[in-house]
């Protein structure tokens, strides 16, 4: 297959793999609209943006002037959407930096990522918003960061939500902690309340999981690791699920007031429907390597493919299928957690969790959810913006330009030399992938990916 290009005035051609401003003419040819807010949704059509508005969709439109992005089989939609990043700066920039982090998104098609505030310091003051809001302006990617529910991510003491709400914090989390205390969790529901603001909790009861590894069963009896039982997940979501019809009462609520983080057990999914089903406004998302690997795999005891949530069974991948396919799971994540060779080039029991996957999350997806394409997008599209009260971003005529343009059929070979992110802990490294990112365009800027086999 052949890469693809940006031809400049049909008359010169440059291969890009970085990111320019436009104030001229891009034309995107012959690219399948994936949008279901789109009438245009399903067709193939030539766009025009000009001046970072899309003035023009038709089947074949001829402009003077422009930078046109062609390809096989290209296809556009709305900019994808990640919900949960580990930024890793400031603090622990050996692992990731904020430039690195735009580019890995950019190489993975995001236009607009969520960042957790588990940094150095922690992001609990409108100065520490500032700093990601501040470098964000400059860069094609959209950057919102949350804010900490407590002082340094301990559970103990509540910060200053509605100052850091006020100084830009889409959502409120302790990231990687979960909300361990009952008490602090009802009373954050009801501090959130007045500014309608989404509280996001990773379901796990923290005193079942000391010193786990990977999943407890018996791929962990027979390695001899130590297991994070799926339990320890079933009994935060129950007891938040039960916190939250407490604190509901007979009030009702159109909008998810509690988002659980990456689920992922089949009993997580079943909890998850059930509360939906009885009007809960709930809603949660898995991270998209959780439909790739299960604990069978981690007899090879690459430290890769130690993560937390931890890999799980593949009962527990087809019941995350069938809650994808039937809407129990709102969102899919890239859970992007980058760490330097100091914190995985050791002993499988020593070695930190996490993967980077800002690459390689819309491949996976597209290669292991079994969804067809139109509810793949709308995952990363439109379901994180609605969940966040962001507007709404569409393929339609009129609108600022905020497009990711990807070939779902591309297939592409990950490897250690073309990762964008400075992190190199990925268990993707040197597999065969299916589906690839383009371009992205947003912001009157306009970034092209070297595709090639």
């Amino acid at each position: 297959m052949r890469a693809f290009f940006l031809k400049f005035n049909l008359n010169h051609t440059l291969r890009l793999s970085e990111t320019i401003k436009f104030n001229m003419k891009i034309l995107l040819k012959s690219v399948k609209i994936i949008d279901k807010s789109s009438k245009y949704n399903g067709t193939t059509q030539d766009i025009l943006v000009v001046d970072g508005i899309i003035r023009e969709i038709a089947e074949n439109i001829t402009a003077e002037d422009t930078k046109t992005i062609s390809g096989e089989n290209l296809h556009v939609s709305a900019g994808w959407f990640d919900l949960r990043v580990s930024p890793k700066d400031p603090g622990y920039e050996s692992k990731e930096d904020l430039y690195t982090l735009t580019n890995a998104a950019l190489a993975g098609g995001f236009s607009e990522i969520v960042t957790l505030p588990n940094t150095k310091p922690v992001v609990q003051s409108k100065e520490a918003i500032a700093y990601v809001k501040n470098f964000a302006a400059a860069q094609i990617l959209n950057i919102h960061p949350t804010g900490a529910v407590t002082k340094n991510c301990e559970g103990k003491d509540f910060t200053e939500m509605l100052d850091i709400y006020h100084a830009g914090a889409v959502a409120f989390t302790d990231g990687d902690h979960t909300l361990w205390n009952a008490d602090i969790l009802l009373k954050t529901l009801q501090y959130l309340a007045p500014i309608d603001a989404l509280l996001m909790n990773r379901p796990e009861e923290p005193s079942m999981t000391i010193f786990g590894q990977m999943h407890e069963g018996i791929e962990s009896t027979i390695l001899g690791m130590k297991g994070i039982p799926s339990t320890a997940e079933e009994l935060m979501l129950m007891r938040d699920l039960k916190l939250l019809e407490y604190y509901l009462g007979d009030s009702k609520k159109d909008k998810s007031c509690l988002h659980f983080s990456t689920i992922s057990t089949k009993e997580g999914v079943a909890l998850i429907r059930e509360a939906k089903q009885k009007g809960l406004p709930v809603s949660c998302d898995i991270a998209a390597h959780q439909l790739a690997f299960t604990d069978k795999d981690l007899h090879t005891f690459d430290t890769n493919l130690k993560v937390n949530p931890p890999f799980r069974t593949q009962d527990d991948i087809e019941a995350l299928k069938v809650g994808l396919a039937d809407g129990t799971i709102d969102a899919v994540v890239s859970d992007h957690n980058p760490q330097d060779e100091e914190s995985k080039n050791l002993e499988f029991d020593m070695a930190d969790f996490g993967i980077i996957s800002l690459e390689t999350t819309f491949a996976t997806l597209n290669q292991f959810s079994e969804l067809p394409i139109e509810k793949l997008i709308e995952k990363i599209t439109c379901n994180p913006r609605k969940l966040l009260r962001l507007p709404s971003v569409s393929v339609n005529i009129g609108e600022e330009a905020n497009l990711t343009i990807f070939n779902p059929t591309h297939e592409w070979e990950y490897q250690t030399k073309d990762i964008k992110s400075k992190a190199k802990n990925s268990p993707f490294i040197g597999k065969t992938l299916k589906g690839k990112a383009i371009a992205v365009i947003n912001k009157h800027k306009v970034h092209i990916n070297n595709v090639e086999k």
